[in-house]
């Protein structure tokens, strides 16, 4: 046996042993240095601690009216989810859509839904309560049981005005699946008496969205919105607040007199001497005025200088937008600063809107206006009625006119090179009257009188050629259409 095989062996390992396991950090560290997380640095102390603020209802509503800053964090946001409505889409005549849209006006529907998004971003969930009038609010709502003028509107609710049914959960399988099937008004609710609701009967409204255990605590409920960043609200208060006292000390004076501790001491003749001279000096001392001391005492003036408070201000402040994801334009109607023109921060912005429309308040909505229009005409709206959330971002008449010009002559093209018929054009400008808001007055009726036009002949096509092949035309369901001329292929 060689020596190396026997130094192997006496120490107990092989040649395919495998090196011994040595315990790492998931992280840099440098102890020499202490730099790195749990070196002994100052940074390894930090850590996160819990600050449910959501559950001193106080607290959150004492910030929401004493702090304009909250105020705009929570109502952004739900003013823009509701400002501009909705579109409807329908083979009703344009004036039953007219009545719809004025019949949600008058029963404030998006007033209401409003403040059901705001209570629900202050204070980690809200319900908005349809009202139907003359059925019970515990039992599911059928909107076959429902008729003509009883549907009175919304009623918003926060989430301390209400009980879950914690023992009581949703167990069929379905995007509701784990909620409380009951919510119980608490008896001090001011106008309303204490009742049950069945949660088909509300649309619910969550802050933040929380973990299981987490949802638990908050008895199901999400958290305020601003619980996340109070931290950088105190921050940006603390800020402005302190530039603002500093004002008052801008511009410092004082006045050295010899043996003044002598006579506060004594008081007296002495003291009132002094306040008197004090006024003398505050009287006379302007632009031209003198100010009259004793040969051995001292005035001096002491000047603060300003620099940087702004930038420290303003990093505050876009902290706290990036925590709201609101642009300081929207948040704070601060013009942007840089090369940017604000326009793609509010695209950005609106897109986020569009998404909070479509994930909260789709179905909520769908809801609403199917009972709005049961409650208006006395049945079930068509299968072809749907409704579209109006964009935020709108355009102006010039941009509007070049894309409806478009469209129409794109359109009318078609028509008259026969690749599309009269009905098919007028579905195609009609479904463009979301964008250009033109050609909603084209009913089904006038779309079905198009269908029954009788089909181009071949001459009309160019299939076949006709007497006069170069300058021949003929007509077709309303349009002139060029034949083609002999010999073309």
């Amino acid at each position: 046996m060689s020596d190396r095989r026997k130094n192997r062996k006496r120490a107990g390992t092989t040649p395919f042993q495998a090196p011994p396991k040595i315990r790492t950090a998931d992280s840099f560290q440098n102890f020499l240095t202490m730099t790195g997380l749990n070196t002994g640095n100052i940074a390894g102390a930090g850590g996160y601690g819990f600050n449910p603020i959501s559950r001193n209802r106080l607290q959150v509503e004492y910030a929401y009216r004493g702090s304009w800053i909250v105020g705009a964090a929570v109502d952004c946001i739900a003013e823009d989810m509701t400002r501009s409505g909705v579109e409807i889409q329908s083979s009703d005549k344009p004036d039953r859509i007219e009545k719809l849209h004025r019949e949600a006006r008058r029963l404030q529907v998006w007033h209401g839904l409003s403040d059901a998004i705001k209570w629900a971003r202050l204070y980690g969930g809200s319900l908005a309560l349809l009202w139907i009038d003359g059925q019970k609010p515990d039992q599911p709502l059928r909107l076959d049981t429902v008729s003509k003028g009883q549907f009175k509107g919304i009623f918003p609710i926060d989430r301390w005005a209400l009980i879950p049914s914690l023992q009581d959960l949703i167990s069929e399988p379905g995007p509701k699946f784990g909620q409380p099937r009951f919510y119980t008004v608490v008896p001090d609710m001011m106008g309303m008496p204490s009742m049950k609701l069945h949660h088909s009967r509300v649309i619910r409204l969550d802050g933040v969205r929380l973990p299981y255990w987490q949802r638990i605590t908050e008895n199901l409920w999400g958290q305020s919105v601003i619980e996340r960043l109070w931290d950088r609200l105190i921050a940006f208060d603390s800020a402005t607040s302190g530039s603002a006292q500093m004002i008052f000390r801008a511009y410092l004076r004082t006045y050295k007199i010899e043996g003044l501790r002598d006579a506060i001491s004594a008081g007296g003749d002495s003291m009132k001497g002094i306040a008197a001279q004090i006024d003398m000096i505050r009287q006379y001392q302007m632009n031209e005025g003198l100010t009259l001391m004793d040969s051995k005492d001292e005035f001096d003036t002491h000047q603060y200088a300003f620099s940087g408070l702004s930038e420290m201000i303003q990093e505050f402040a876009q902290q706290v937008s990036g925590a709201l994801q609101i642009p300081m334009v929207r948040l704070l109607g601060q013009s942007p600063a840089g090369f940017s023109d604000g326009d793609s921060d509010l695209r950005s912005y609106y897109d986020g809107i569009a998404r909070e429309q479509e994930s909260q308040l789709r179905e909520g909505v769908e809801l609403i206006y199917t009972l709005l229009y049961i409650s208006l005409f006395g049945s079930a709206p068509p299968d072809s009625f749907t409704i579209e959330f109006r964009p935020l971002w709108q355009m102006d008449e010039q941009q509007r006119a070049n894309i409806t010009t478009g469209i129409t002559t794109s359109v009318t093209q078609a028509y008259e090179a026969n690749i599309i018929d009269r009905a098919t054009a007028m579905k195609e400008l009609r479904q463009t009257s979301r964008t250009t808001n033109l050609f909603t007055n084209i009913t089904d009726e006038m779309i079905q009188d198009a269908e029954a036009d009788p089909a181009p002949s071949p001459e009309v096509l160019g299939l076949v050629a006709t007497d006069n092949p170069k300058t021949a035309q003929s007509e077709s369901s309303g349009g002139r259409i060029r034949a083609r001329p002999e010999g073309d292929s």
